[in-house]
């Protein structure tokens, strides 16, 4: 069993910077050991990693990504993503050989969503037309045979009411049936009319921070009341407005309605919707773009600490991953070894000195290159 100690780092533990430096052990797969830097111990045999002048993190969750090559998973933790939730990706067979892949991120699959019969994901030609569904009968069965299939969330597509997406009954048969099962719902909503008709249903998650208009407060008020997870995907979400340049879709809506949730106490997870789709808004690329994720959502209101919760620690918790999202004895190491400190210079991310999953290295990224600019 490899062994590896991360010396003299300031950590972030998923929640906050701890005070002070720390020596972080972990033996294969499990942190062993968190303790402050100046409490002589034996040192643990095995490799022993230079912290100075670093921060230690959890290894980031990307909570919106799309697949089309095992190789994005490689990519990805290349830029410390360590987990990445998949949110609309099939068939079911390409799904399990990314499963399969030995090396890269570790993934939660959607498998493919849910989607109405003459919404926009019913004009995609690859889409599986058994899962455009008008009825709750069909939403219940469908719901059913992805639960076999094995999927860990369930995705559902929302459109304006009355633009051919799923209707409120129908949505909600669906979110019933994966809740019996023990499956969080996530909704595509990236309008102010989907959000409405998305939470009506009843979702747990929902995807895109609307364009066409600022959530109004109590729109705020009621997806912080009930509880319900955010992911704005405002990388996405920057590169649609300048895509479709459309009169009345802004980018300052999807801020606006960021900072307006935040301030009211919503739970806020961050998401890229890195894809690389032919014919889709905008192609976000795969790992880098979770960091300028981080850097918007700071821009919009969040400080860097909270932005990196957004990352760490409430993701895990968000998506119901107890094993992974703190710097903490027991869980998985997947870890993040960065210049500087994030929580003061959310630029600092990029900065990649190490990357470990379940305690083994990675190839990190060379955080030199040329990136896409906020």
């Amino acid at each position: 069993m490899t062994t590896t100690t991360v010396t003299d780092a300031a950590v972030f533990d998923g929640t906050d910077l701890l005070d002070g430096r720390y020596d972080v052990t972990f033996e294969g797969a499990l942190i062993t050991r968190v303790a402050p830097a100046d409490q002589a111990a034996t040192a643990p045999v095995g490799e022993h990693v230079d912290g100075s002048g670093a921060t230690l993190l959890p290894g980031l969750i990307d909570a919106h990504v799309h697949f089309s090559s095992p190789q994005q998973l490689v990519e990805l933790a290349r830029w410390g993503v360590t987990t990445a939730l998949d949110m609309g990706t099939w068939p079911p067979a390409f799904v399990q050989e990314l499963r399969a892949a030995a090396a890269g991120c570790d993934l939660r699959s959607s498998g493919a969503p849910l989607a109405g019969p003459a919404g926009t994901h019913s004009r995609m030609p690859a889409f599986p037309r058994e899962n455009l569904v008008s009825t709750a009968d069909q939403a219940r069965s469908r719901v059913a045979a992805q639960v076999e299939e094995g999927i860990d969330h369930l995705k559902l597509i929302f459109e304006r009411p009355g633009e051919g997406g799923l209707e409120r009954e129908t949505a909600r048969a669906a979110v019933q049936a994966a809740h019996a099962s023990g499956l969080r719902v996530v909704a595509h909503a990236g309008n102010t009319g989907a959000v409405a008709l998305a939470s009506a249903a009843g979702v747990d998650v929902l995807t895109h921070a609307p364009l066409d208009a600022a959530l109004d407060e109590d729109a705020v008020r009621a997806i912080v009341d009930a509880g319900r997870v955010v992911v704005p995907t405002l990388t996405m979400m920057r590169g649609a407005a300048a895509h479709l340049a459309v009169p009345g879709l802004s980018y300052d809506n999807a801020c606006a309605a960021v900072g307006a949730l935040h301030r009211a106490g919503a739970v806020l997870v961050a998401g890229t919707d890195a894809n690389d789709a032919p014919g889709v808004h905008a192609s976000v690329p795969y790992g880098s773009s979770l960091h300028d994720e981080l850097g918007l959502l700071v821009e919009a209101g969040l400080r860097p600490t909270e932005a990196l919760r957004a990352a760490t620690g409430t993701a895990a918790v968000a998506f119901g991953l107890g094993d992974r999202g703190a710097v903490r004895p027991g869980l998985r190491a997947d870890l993040l070894l960065v210049e500087g400190t994030p929580t003061t210079d959310i630029d600092a991310t990029r900065a990649i000195r190490r990357v470990w999953i379940t305690g083994g290295g990675v190839d990190a990224a060379d955080h030199t290159a040329p990136e896409a600019t906020r």
